[in-house]
C-alpha cells in the first residue's frame, strides 16, 4: 500500500504498528512489490519468451511459455540495475531514519522547538488554537530536512524507469501529503495533550483508548477520500468486464464470493511503471485496487494469479487482523515511550527548555521517542507482513488451481515478470530481509509457486476447500 507520507506520520503519531500502514511511511524507499531472494542467483539471460521490461505495450506481451520458471533470472543489465537500485533503497531507507532522528534531536537541543512554542504562544493565548501554530511548524521542518532524500530517491526511481511522474506532479503530490498529513496530526495531538493534561500517568492508556476509533475512521475513509488525491480509479468491470468474470469466478471456487463492484482499476501508469495489486478499506470501504500496468504487463491467467494472491488478503481478514496487532502495538509503544518521556524530561528538559509534558515542545521529544520504537520494531512489524503474505500467496495458488492450466508455473512467471520489472534484488543481504522486508524474497516466492502442489500428493489444500463450479 502506498499512502501520503505525511498521512503516516500522523498515524505513526500515536504509534500505530500493524504491517500495512506502519511500514507505508517508509514505502517510497521500499516498495512493497519489490522483495528478493535469500538464495545466491547467478545472473543469467532470460529466454526470448520472458515478458520484456517496462514500457511494453499491452499488444506486445508474452503469454508464459510452456517451459519452466524454476528460479528467479535476470539479464546481465537488468541484474545490474536491480542490485544498483535495491541497494541505493537500503541505504536510503536507514538515512531516512538517521536524518529524522537528528533533526528532532537538533531541533530540541537547539531550542527550535521552544521556539516554536514561544511564537504560537505569541501569536494566540488559546491553548489549542497554539496547536494549529506549533504542529504545523515541527511537522515541515522535519520534513523539509528530509525532502533531499525523498528528492533523490525519486531521481533513481527515474533515472531506474520505476517512475514516469515529472516533477511537478511529484511536488505537487508531496504538498497534499503535508496537507493531509498535517489535517490529520493535528487531531491526534490535540487529543493526546489533551488526555496529558487530564491524567498526566494515565494518559497512555487514554489516549490509545481515543486513537483506536479514529484509526479505524481513517482506514475505513482512505480508499474513499484519500487515494483518490493521488491517483485515478475505476470500477474494474469498467473495461476489462471478462476479466472481473474471471475473479468472480475464482472467488465462487473459493466459496467467498467478492462483489464486482468492489474489484477497482488505478491509473497507476500515469505515473509508475512498476507491478502492484493491494487491499485496502474496511467495511463499505473494503475493496480490491489493481494497477493498470499490472494488467498491461502481465498475461491474463498471471494477472489472475496477482489478483488471487490479494483476494486471500481480502478472504483472510489481514485488514482487521492487521489492526488487531496494530492495536497491540500502539499500547506498548505507548507506554515506552510515556516511561521514557518520564526520564528523557528529568534529564535535559531544563536544557530544551521544556516545561513539562503538557508544552507543546514536548511533542518533538515524543516523535523521537516514537522513531527509536518504530525504527526497532520494523523487524517484527515486517515479520507479521511477511506471514501473511505468504498466506495470501498459498491462497491465491490454491484458488486459481483447476481455473488456470498450469497454474504453478503460470504463478512463478508472474514472480519473474514482477521481478524483472520492479527490479528485485535478486540476492538481498540475510539482514536486509530480517529488518526491512515486508515480504518474502520474491526467489524464495517463486520457487515456492513452483512447486506448491498438495492436490498430487493427496494432500488438502489449506484455504481454498469449496468448490462451487
Amino acid at each position: 500500500m502506498r499512502k501520503g507520507r505525511l498521512f503516516c506520520v500522523a498515524i505513526l503519531c500515536c504509534g500505530l504498528s500493524f504491517p500495512a500502514l506502519a511500514a507505508a511511511g517508509r514505502s517510497a524507499l521500499i516498495s512493497v512489490a519489490s522483495t528478493a531472494s535469500d538464495a545466491q542467483t547467478a545472473p543469467q539471460r532470460p529466454s526470448p519468451t520472458h515478458t520484456p521490461v517496462p514500457g511494453l505495450p499491452k499488444s506486445e506481451r508474452v503469454e508464459p511459455q510452456h517451459g519452466k520458471t524454476e528460479q528467479y533470472t535476470l539479464s546481465e543489465d537488468r541484474y545490474e540495475k536491480a542490485v544498483a537500485y535495491s541497494r541505493a533503497a537500503y541505504t536510503l531507507y536507514f538515512v531516512s531514519y538517521f536524518v529524522s532522528f537528528v533533526v528532532l534531536l537538533l531541533l530540541l537541543r537547539l531550542g527550535v522547538a521552544a521556539k516554536f512554542r514561544d511564537f504560537a504562544e505569541r501569536v494566540t493565548g488559546r491553548r489549542w488554537l497554539q496547536a494549529f501554530v506549533f504542529v504545523p511548524l515541527l511537522i515541515l521542518a522535519c520534513d523539509i530536512f528530509d525532502l533531499p532524500v525523498r528528492l533523490y530517491w525519486h531521481s533513481l526511481s527515474l533515472r531506474y524507469e520505476q517512475s514516469v511522474q515529472h516533477w511537478g506532479s511529484w511536488f505537487w503530490d508531496w504538498t497534499k501529503e503535508e496537507l493531509v498529513g498535517t489535517f490529520f496530526a493535528l487531531i491526534l495531538v490535540l487529543i493526546l495533550f489533551a488526555v496529558i493534561r487530564r491524567s498526566p500517568r494515565r494518559w497512555w492508556l487514554y489516549f490509545w483508548l481515543a486513537a483506536l476509533p479514529i484509526l479505524l475512521g481513517i482506514i475505513f475513509i482512505n480508499p474513499l477520500v484519500i487515494d483518490p488525491l493521488f491517483n485515478k480509479f475505476e470500477p474494474l468491470d469498467k473495461e476489462h468486464p471478462q476479466l472481473v468474470d474471471a475473479i468472480q469466478k475464482l472467488t465462487r471456487n473459493a466459496g467467498v464470493p467478492i462483489p464486482r463492484e468492489r474489484i477497482f482499476l488505478m491509473r497507476a501508469s500515469e505515473k509508475s511503471n512498476e507491478i502492484n495489486a493491494y487491499v485496502t478499506g474496511l467495511g463499505a470501504s473494503k475493496r480490491v485496487v489493481v494497477w493498470d500496468t499490472t494488467l498491461q504487463k502481465t498475461a491474463n491467467d498471471e494477472a489472475l494469479f496477482i489478483i488471487g494472491h490479494e483476494l486471500g488478503h481480502y478472504v483472510l481478514g489481514h485488514v482487521w487482523k492487521g489492526f488487531l496487532y496494530g492495536a497491540l502495538g500502539l499500547l506498548v509503544t505507548l507506554y515506552l515511550i510515556f516511561r521514557g518521556l518520564h526520564w528523557m524530561l528529568g534529564r535535559w528538559g531544563r536544557t530544551w527548555q521544556l516545561y513539562g509534558l503538557e508544552d507543546w515542545a514536548s511533542l518533538a521529544a515524543f516523535l523521537l521517542l516514537l522513531q527509536i520504537v518504530m525504527f526497532f520494531a520494523s523487524p517484527v512489524v515486517n515479520g507479521v507482513s511477511r506471514i501473511q503474505e505468504h498466506a495470501a500467496d498459498v491462497y491465491g495458488l490454491e484458488v486459481i488451481h483447476g481455473i488456470v492450466p498450469n497454474s504453478e508455473e503460470v504463478a512463478a512467471h508472474a514472480f519473474q515478470i514482477l521481478g524483472e520489472v520492479d527490479l528485485s534484488d535478486p540476492n538481498p543481504p540475510a539482514f536486509i530481509t530480517f529488518w526491512l522486508y515486508s515480504h518474502p524474497p520474491l526467489a524464495q516466492r517463486l520457487v515456492f509457486a513452483y512447486s506448491y502442489d498438495p492436490w498430487s500428493k493427496g494432500k488438502s489444500p489449506k484455504y481454498v476447500k469449496a468448490r462451487t463450479n
